[in-house]
């Protein structure tokens, strides 16, 4: 790929935010910024926990769509690849270098599964979820055809109402018709419980894992009693990834959101009661916006409105001010409450938005700052890949 960290050739506002150098205060606004510090932070604290317990750590790709950030994520964290959604998502991370990609989803027009069997020409272990045997001769055609392997994991619905199939008599059909497939391999299964992922009370998380845990525990144990090994069980989330690797059954996770924490996820509760963006995480992903107009004595309108976000999961909240609320928007505005009249026109803020991964999708760059500098400029290199 391109390197992107020398962008004298690019004009500032015209085709980027900012340049390496600058100081923040300069950045165009709306922008995505980055907090490096407290980015690295969480990337190192998760690669750490998992190390600790033995597990892999597959990071979900599909939430900041960034080359930069997943190889920053091997780095510091020791992440072994990443999942994606889309064929699409997955072509970005290969061909940026990345070695081990899930494509976290079913893949059933021939087209894209055409270009999905084609990837591991490019260097690269690729793995896609199948829940329906029909899926497994499509995929192996296309394989044999390309003179590629393509590996497969089997999809459980353990609760999130989905993909997946939900009996075990339904896992060994899949797996016992891959291992019969020709260039196609079995290599365990997908289970994340996305459904529970942001309930707010810990205990509620834990009685929803409880029940998947059990139900992906018996699909493990079918498929022995027949003499299939799964190499890997993969799932878990920020909302759930103690449950998981504590479990005895899942040896991979998936988390995404943890390593930019959004206000969504932010707001739910670890186990002793204290909020997710207080206690185990750092807010890291920002969207920088600018006061454009203070005509109003008690409100602020800011230049990030609803093209510079997603609103899915609720309104942004302003980082680090309790004087000041960001209330609503418009296609290219937001009102900021500001009773007490403390913001000028210019002044920036920065707002966590409520939900990374789609906010990220509307983006072209990822602004790095660090102590007041932006310290690298990084593009979304799988932004509006949803094919």
């Amino acid at each position: 790929m391109k390197d992107f960290t020398d962008l004298d050739q690019f004009d500032v506002g015209f085709d980027i935010p900012a340049k390496p150098g600058m100081d923040e205060a300069d950045i165009q606004t709306p922008c995505l910024v980055l907090d490096l510090d407290a980015l690295e932070s969480n990337i190192r604290k998760m690669g750490d926990y998992a190390k600790a317990h033995g597990m892999r750590h597959r990071v979900h790709g599909k939430m900041h769509k960034s080359v930069d950030v997943a190889k920053l994520q091997e780095r510091l964290g020791g992440a072994v690849g990443v999942c994606c959604q889309k064929v699409s998502e997955a072509e970005v991370f290969v061909r940026g270098g990345i070695k081990d990609v899930l494509v976290s989803n079913q893949v059933r027009d021939a087209a894209k599964i055409d270009r999905l069997a084609r990837l591991p020409k490019l260097g690269a272990r690729i793995i896609v979820c199948v829940d329906d045997v029909a899926n497994v001769a499509d995929l192996s055609k296309a394989a044999v055809l390309h003179g590629t392997q393509l590996d497969v994991f089997v999809e459980i619905d353990c609760g999130a109402g989905r993909c997946g199939v939900t009996t075990t008599p339904a896992v060994i059909e899949i797996a016992k018709a891959t291992e019969a497939a020709d260039n196609l391999r079995f290599s365990g299964l997908q289970a994340y419980q996305g459904a529970m992922q942001h309930i707010g009370s810990y205990d509620a998380r834990k009685e929803k894992l409880d029940a998947a845990i059990a139900m992906v525990k018996d699909a493990v144990d079918g498929l022995k009693a027949v003499g299939i090994d799964c190499e890997l069980v993969s799932g878990g989330g920020t909302g759930s990834y103690y449950f998981e690797s504590n479990s005895g059954i899942y040896n991979e996770l998936q988390c995404g959101s943890y390593a930019f924490m959004d206000a969504d996820y932010g707001r739910i509760l670890d186990k002793d009661g204290q909020r997710l963006d207080r206690g185990e995480w750092q807010n890291a992903f920002f969207i920088l916006t600018q006061v454009m107009s203070h005509a109003k004595t008690d409100k602020a309108i800011c230049d990030a409105g609803l093209k510079a976000q997603s609103m899915d999961s609720g309104l942004p909240v302003v980082f680090g001010r309790d004087d000041v609320e960001y209330i609503k928007c418009s296609d290219e505005h937001g009102v900021i409450a500001d009773p007490k009249g403390v913001l000028k026109v210019g002044e920036k803020l920065r707002l966590v938005p409520g939900h990374c991964d789609p906010t990220a999708n509307v983006h072209d760059w990822y602004v790095g700052v660090r102590g007041g500098k932006v310290e690298v400029v990084w593009p979304v290199s799988a932004r509006g890949k949803a094919y």
